[in-house]
């Protein structure tokens, strides 16, 4: 009995301790947190992540002819490990040779059809002068033969000679026009071999062309320096099994590490704020503790949309002030874009703030009670606010909205006094 009465005494206090650590932790959640207005130095920023990049470059690139032989699209089948260090004429990349193949067989193909055109036509054409030549020389010997026989016939009765001068006359206008037709014949002979060697040159140099495209496939760095992945048009880097187009046939670059950038994009609602010159202050994620100073240099005019952001995005350029051969392309960035500073202004943190019917108003903390007060709002950053009016400084703000004070009659600003 006396154990069973143990076992529950013992489960009673077991609940208890239970339900006094839930609630304590209940309690300690519903906490109201205040946070005072204070008086001080004020910038107003644009915070954006971006990617480290040189600001100049040079491209590696493939063939830049790909378009004339009808290859678009050629995959990228080897490629060095981004951040390799080469020397001019490294191996950095190759590109897949199987559509270039299949029109370097048929460029030989065709190659082969044009030299037996050529030789067709050469015989074809020897052939006919040949015939020609025979009928002119058989006709020059028939008006031999005919001006012999006139030269022994002058004892012949006249028209016997006459037939005889006739037949002279008939053969010397044949062998004329013959002599004509073979000079046609050796004209439209010699066009042919001319269209033929001229089709037999343009086929053999369309297939030595793509055998020294074919060379081309593998691409080597035009000097020294560290390999970075080229970008595509929708900002994928190009690696093994990307492919490149007669219109971008970059595979690589060779930054300058002397002059970096950051690369950012800013959302259509903050682009407004940011103008060319603007100081900006910029961290790099792999060097928490670098701290460097950049200034805007180029804003896109025209936004884009990405993969990563649901609304059109602007390109916005940063030039890097300070230069370090630790720092890499590719390296994240955190930008820090200064719209303004003030020495001095009345602020209080955003979560201070809240709204009814678009009207900013606080929880003000008055003693032992709460005060819904109004107040009037400046620029922001993406910790404060500015109070321009309502608010006096060291006055205590919830950062949450108090149970007891939800019903709470707004005070307006006529009513408040201005902050100083």
């Amino acid at each position: 009995m006396k154990k069973k009465q143990l076992y529950i005494a013992g489960g009673v206090i077991l609940a208890l301790l239970l339900a006094w650590v839930f609630l304590g932790e209940d309690d300690e959640q519903n906490r109201d947190i205040t946070a005072s207005a204070f008086t001080g130095p004020f910038q107003d920023v644009v915070v954006s992540s971006g990617e480290l990049m040189a600001k100049n470059s040079e491209d590696i690139k493939g063939p830049d002819n790909l378009r004339r032989y009808g290859l678009y699209n050629i995959k990228i089948s080897e490629l060095v490990p981004e951040g390799t260090y080469v020397q001019e004429g490294d191996f950095v990349a190759s590109l897949d040779k199987s559509e270039l193949s299949s029109k370097i067989q048929d460029a030989a193909t065709e190659l082969e059809k044009a030299r037996s055109q050529y030789t067709q036509t050469r015989l074809d054409t020897s052939l006919t002068l040949r015939e020609k030549r025979s009928q002119i020389e058989s006709i020059e010997f028939d008006l031999k033969q005919k001006r012999v026989e006139l030269a022994q016939s002058k004892f012949e009765p006249p028209a016997t000679i006459q037939r005889i001068k006739l037949e002279i006359e008939k053969i010397e206008q044949n062998l004329e026009q013959t002599r004509d037709n073979y000079e046609i014949k050796k004209q439209q002979s010699e066009a042919k071999m001319i269209e033929a060697g001229a089709s037999l040159a343009q086929e053999q140099k369309r297939y030595k062309a793509l055998i020294d495209l074919e060379k081309e496939f593998r691409i080597t760095a035009p000097k020294k320096g560290m390999v970075i992945y080229k970008r595509s048009w929708n900002g994928r880097k190009r690696q093994t099994g990307s492919s490149i187009s007669p219109w971008d046939p970059g595979v690589a670059q060779l930054p300058d590490l002397s002059l970096m950038e950051s690369r950012t994009y800013i959302n259509e609602v903050d682009i407004r704020k940011v103008k060319v010159g603007q100081k900006v202050n910029i961290g790099l994620d792999a060097f928490p503790e670098a701290r460097l100073n950049g200034t805007i240099t180029s804003v896109a005019n025209v936004g884009e949309e990405r993969e990563d952001s649901d609304s059109k995005v602007f390109e916005v350029l940063i030039e890097v002030s300070e230069s370090d051969s630790t720092y890499r392309p590719g390296m994240t960035t955190s930008n820090e874009i200064i719209i303004q500073t003030i020495p001095e202004a009345l602020q209080i943190p955003l979560e201070a703030v809240f709204t009814q019917n678009d009207t900013p108003y606080v929880y003000l903390r008055s003693g032992v009670s709460t005060q819904k007060q109004q107040v009037e709002l400046g620029a922001s950053n993406d910790e404060f606010v500015i109070v321009k009016a309502g608010l006096k400084e060291d006055a205590q703000v919830y950062l949450n909205e108090p149970s007891d004070a939800k019903e709470n009659e707004l005070t307006a600003l006529a009513q408040a006094n201005p902050a100083p």
